[in-house]
């Protein structure tokens, strides 16, 4: 019995150059910086567009316009930017996300993200999401793994740069799931849903 032979993998190691298509879901945000119909808000700096696959009831994300990939590239060149981008995000969450959210939406960075071109997530603290599917999903908002913009902020006006440690990233994505409200322990995904329903029932 013959065998159908596998089409040769994509040589991932390949760069792309600026500009052109790639239809890796990597560079996906390149498209949609491009793509004017999916702009919530945009200025001369900065692009805000709905996460194609939130993690709350509110998640965005803020991109620069410039072409940076991520947070190794930035330097004290882009303190300015920086603040153009938590001042817009802070000013977009104020007159989009509802008046009782709005006190737990948080402006961050991912450590390590998996997608090209500099983002920051302007997202709610309910995580009632079904694309929130697993532990790597939470971690990656629900521990330092997250990094306040704010934060990030005075360490490249310290620095010069924003320090990442890829390693230490790894490893915070890898920690058991803990609710980030009073840090009990879930066993599961579906647990720490339910869990977390509760607190955000006291809170409305």
């Amino acid at each position: 019995m013959s065998r159908k032979r596998a089409a040769p993998e994509e040589d991932k190691s390949k760069s792309v150059k600026r500009g052109s298509f790639n239809p890796s879901w990597q560079n996906g945000l390149e498209v949609s910086l491009k793509d004017t119909a999916s702009h919530l808000y945009s200025d001369e700096l900065v692009v805000i567009i709905r996460d194609k696959f939130p993690k709350a009831k509110h998640h965005f994300l803020l991109l620069p316009q410039a072409c940076i990939d991520n947070l190794e590239l930035l330097d004290e060149s882009h303190v300015m930017l920086l603040e153009h981008m938590i001042e817009k995000g802070k000013d977009f969450a104020k007159t989009n996300i509802e008046p009782k959210t709005k006190n737990s939406v948080r402006l961050g960075f991912h450590m390590v993200p998996s997608m090209s071109h500099l983002h920051m997530h302007i997202i709610s603290q309910d995580f009632d999401s079904i694309y929130l599917k697993n532990k790597k999903h939470w971690n990656s908002f629900a521990s330092p793994f997250f990094r306040d913009a704010e934060s990030v902020l005075e360490i490249l006006k310290k620095n010069g740069k924003a320090s990442i440690d890829k390693k230490k990233g790894e490893e915070l994505l890898k920690q058991p799931l803990r609710c980030h409200v009073c840090k009990e322990l879930p066993a599961n995904i579906p647990r720490l849903k339910e869990h977390i329903k509760r607190h955000d029932k006291d809170r409305s």
